[in-house]
């Protein structure tokens, strides 16, 4: 009676003295918010970081995972994607595709929508996709009510283009919409970008401008050096229509003047708007993007984009550094979107991380004319834990082994949300739609 009352004891202070659930150890921490990038063990309790120290004893978490040789980064922050996948009502239903299906797998645990829907399609795309993603979905808000919806001409509506309608969206929803975005807008003049802009600082939120057509009349120089705020951003950055370079192949003068007064710049690769022939040399010049982003669609995908590390491969491939990468893909639009609890490591942040390899060999890459360059690494998604539930686990890192299971072992992992027909996630549509 005695032993097994002392054997009671042994195991109950084993239990105590393990203050974590999950630990990763002996992996290289790369978190630019904290400037640590360093041998680092990462411990996560109830869905959360809990400690990261130079080294923490296995014995105080329930279960260790060994992640040596791999670094461990906040979860990606993809800026610039299309996730309004819908049921054929809108234009980017059948162009956008289903944030869970691509995110988990390259190591992104946040998306910002940006612009598939509009004031009055947005309640729809919340209830359709935002509720029901395992993925954090954020938005940037069309200044067109409908969003990228109904036909070819529906962006160059200005009827549709309502600045107090739109912001006043923002504010109902500020918990999922991070900014306003205007594109694709062709006519030559300034509408658009005005109506847009008028919505973002009544909103008091950044925008997004992706330029559509280049016109003499609407120079995409005014663009970045006047009619931007400090804080807005250009997505497509090397876009091929981009004015970026003189009669002498030098980045021109205005694009860096564009960004001391505080304009941001971001890749937004997507399936027509990243060519070699302007990154590469841009580079070589320093001119580099704020942030890493994928416009991801059908079209991208399966293109020369792909997913969000084969775009932050082709940057590590032209020379930025690992920390750098890694930095545009996390902290950097993180603080683009005014979301500072996002990509990072800090202590009682949520536990949204990506453990990445970097695999070494002869590798292409291709641009949105087809063209490819030549590199010799590309980053995997080793694991991806979203507040701390491993979600996507290429290798088993964090998975037992199943000869030294019982024989009638049962699934170990964390269950999916709302996995195998549970209820909890069914909704109503609402009222309208």
């Amino acid at each position: 009676m005695k032993s097994t009352a002392l054997c009671f004891l042994a195991l109950a202070s084993v239990a105590l003295a393990q203050d974590y659930d999950l630990l990763l150890q002996g992996g290289h921490v790369i978190d630019a918010k904290n400037q640590i990038s360093a041998r680092r063990d990462v411990a996560i309790k109830d869905g959360k970081i809990a400690e990261i120290a130079s080294s923490i004893p296995a014995s105080k978490a329930r279960r260790t995972v060994n992640v040596t040789g791999l670094y461990v980064t906040p979860g990606l922050v993809d800026l610039h994607v299309h996730v309004f996948a819908g049921d054929g009502r809108e234009y980017m239903g059948p162009s956008s595709v289903s944030s869970d299906d691509h995110t988990f797998r390259a190591g992104v645990t946040t998306v910002v929508d940006a612009g598939s829907s509009g004031w009055k399609s947005f309640p729809y795309f919340k209830y359709r996709n935002i509720d029901r993603s395992q993925t954090r979905v954020l938005a940037l808000l069309n200044i067109v009510g409908t969003g990228m919806g109904g036909g070819a001409d529906v962006e160059q509506n200005i009827d549709d283009m309502d600045p107090k309608a739109t912001a006043a969206r923002v504010k109902e929803y500020r918990q999922h919409i991070v900014g306003i975005k205007t594109a694709h807008y062709a006519h030559p003049d300034w509408i658009a970008v005005d109506r847009a802009l008028a919505a973002a600082t009544e909103a008091n939120v950044p925008l997004m401008v992706d330029f559509g057509r280049f016109t003499n009349e609407r120079p995409f120089e005014q663009l970045v050096t006047e009619k931007l705020r400090p804080g807005d951003m250009y997505t497509h950055m090397y876009l091929a229509a981009v004015p970026m370079f003189d009669a002498n192949g030098k980045v021109r003068d205005y694009l860096f003047q564009a960004r001391k007064r505080g304009v941001l710049f971001d890749v937004g690769h997507g399936g027509g708007s990243f060519v070699f022939r302007h990154a590469a040399p841009a580079m070589k010049q320093g001119w580099t993007p704020d942030s890493i982003s994928t416009d991801l669609h059908i079209g991208s995908m399966n293109a020369g984009m792909k997913d969000m590390l084969n775009v932050m491969s082709k940057f590590l491939n032209m020379g930025m550094s690992m920390d750098d990468v890694i930095a545009k893909s996390t902290w950097a639009p993180a603080r683009q979107i005014k979301r500072e609890e996002l990509g990072n490591l800090s202590v009682g942040s949520g536990a949204d991380i990506a453990v990445l390899s970097v695999e070494k060999g002869d590798f292409g890459f291709i641009d949105v004319f087809g063209a490819k360059m030549k590199g010799t690494q590309r980053l995997r998604a080793e694991m991806t834990l979203r507040d701390g539930r491993v979600v996507w686990d290429l290798n088993g890192l964090a998975a037992p082994e199943w000869e030294k299971l019982p024989k009638d072992y049962t699934y170990q992992g964390p269950r999916r949300q709302g996995g195998g027909g549970s209820r909890d996630r069914v909704r109503r549509t609402p009222r309208g739609f």
